[in-house]
């Protein structure tokens, strides 16, 4: 294990271009690959990837959701470095005693924030890890920081999973509406089977990757070094106002009084990532007792929020790329949804959706893209499928949606797109990552087709 991890990583480190360049390696790929097999015109794809004249698609598309990826990461990292926060990320890390014990805590503690809310693990991960290498000091700290981010590896199997979410309130694909209770998706035997496998399972193969001394390499000190609390005058007017006691209860208590609400009328299960941001703020706002001080945390923490803005309308411009439809409406990511469908059956047919849906998830690393790219066709498919196996297409809406879903948080392993919040947080680049969450790939990959295989032949 430890041979073939060492391996991913130097060929990782030798071959990954920085995650700005890969977004723009990947764009001319996806590019000549649609003009290749929909026939459109290089022109037409360029309108579609830039953004057809402002229509709010290609680079544009994903404006909202980068600005709360990067409110993740400034957020997160502002709530964490409050005094309280640093106590109780302390005590949790109190728990790792060793390498194993360290990565052991990190994976399975991620794993399980990132199953509750993905937002939440995201960030809570590489936190968490990154105080844990204050504690254990031989420990490689690029596998730490990729054993935090691993647990996202589940998050779509999870309570904030948004395609098994949209499926039990139903929804409309060509005029049809398909639906599946969460104890089809979520919360079925074989998903939950899957997801312990995973949670069990990946912190030791974790662990079973960490290099030899020679090879390990520690946390640079520079990044654990805590800046001294900055002291403050408070003399005039102004800087009375800034740390009024009064105006920052007023604002708490509205800021809580929302939460609660959202809890009550909305629920849990429907937490969202603007809801786990809304937390992380007033969580905040609580936690440093001071209106300036948080700003000024907010502004230590928000430089490591650039690669986000940056990067993201690169990757939504793939994403218009990968759907842009000639005038048969033929897309690329259609193609290739369309032929896992053609050569599957009612018992491989979620495993190569699964298959299928991490091919996708790698040009359209987001979830609910994905799902408008691949769920007109998955879905028709399944009910096409299940009539043709004398199988009650209802019941079987579940495990074709959750093959989506499952690709699309496999794949995530490879792709920088999501990295990007926990690499922030870290200090280090994809490539330093990137060939440990290979072998992640690989484990995660096997379970999943063992997974859905059994999903068809048991259920």
């Amino acid at each position: 294990m430890k041979k073939f991890a060492n391996g991913c990583v130097r060929i990782m480190n030798r071959w990954l271009p920085d995650p700005f360049l890969f977004a723009i390696i990947l764009t001319i790929v996806v590019f000549i690959a649609a003009m290749a097999s929909t026939w459109q015109n290089p022109i037409e794809l360029v309108w579609a990837w830039a953004g057809k004249g402002g229509s709010g698609d290609g680079m544009w598309g994903l404006l909202a959701f980068s600005m709360q990826m990067a409110l993740v990461l400034v957020l997160g990292s502002a709530l964490a470095s409050a005094k309280i926060c640093k106590q109780i990320l302390a005590s949790i890390a109190g728990l790792a005693k060793n390498k194993l014990s360290a990565i052991v805590v990190t994976t399975i503690v991620s794993t399980i924030c990132c199953w509750l809310n993905w937002g939440f693990g995201l960030i809570v991960g590489a936190l968490l890890a990154k105080e844990i290498a204050r504690r254990v000091r031989d420990l490689d700290y690029p596998l730490l920081i990729a054993s935090a981010y691993s647990g996202f590896v589940i998050w779509h199997a999870g309570l904030s999973g948004s395609i098994p979410l949209q499926m039990a309130s139903g929804k409309e694909f060509l005029g049809i509406t398909y639906q599946a209770d969460l104890t089809q998706t979520i919360f079925h035997p074989m998903n939950i089977v899957m997801c312990l496998v995973v949670l069990l399972g990946l912190p030791f193969i974790n662990y079973a990757m960490h290099p030899d001394k020679d090879h390990t390499i520690t946390v640079d000190p520079n990044l654990l070094v805590d800046e001294k609390e900055r002291e403050y005058k408070v003399e005039t007017p102004a800087e009375k106002i800034e740390h009024s006691k009064i105006l920052w209860a007023i604002i708490l208590i509205m800021g809580f009084v929302y939460i609660v609400l959202f809890f009550i009328r909305v629920g849990a299960a429907k937490l969202d990532l603007n809801a786990v941001n809304a937390i992380f703020l007033f969580l905040g706002l609580l936690a440093h007792g001071d209106l300036r001080k948080y700003v000024d945390a907010i502004g230590d923490a928000a430089g490591g929020a650039a690669g986000v803005l940056l990067q993201f309308p690169f990757y939504a411009g793939i994403m218009g790329l990968m759907v842009a439809e000639n005038a048969d409406s033929v897309s690329l990511a259609k193609i290739i949804a369309q032929f896992f469908t053609d050569i599957s059956n009612d018992i491989t047919f979620p495993m190569l959706t699964f298959l299928s849906g991490g091919i996708i998830n790698f040009f359209v690393p987001s979830g609910g893209g994905q799902w408008t790219v691949q769920g007109p066709i998955v879905m028709p498919a399944a009910t096409a499928i299940a009539e043709r196996a004398g199988i009650d297409a209802v019941n079987y809406y579940g495990r074709a949606a959750m093959g989506i879903a499952w690709g699309d948080q496999w794949t995530n392993m490879i792709q920088p797109f999501w990295a990007l919040p926990a690499l922030g947080v870290a200090g280090l680049k994809a490539k330093d990552i990137m060939g440990y969450l290979v072998v992640v790939l690989l484990f995660t990959g096997l379970v999943a087709i063992l997974g859905f295989l059994a999903w068809g032949l048991l259920f």
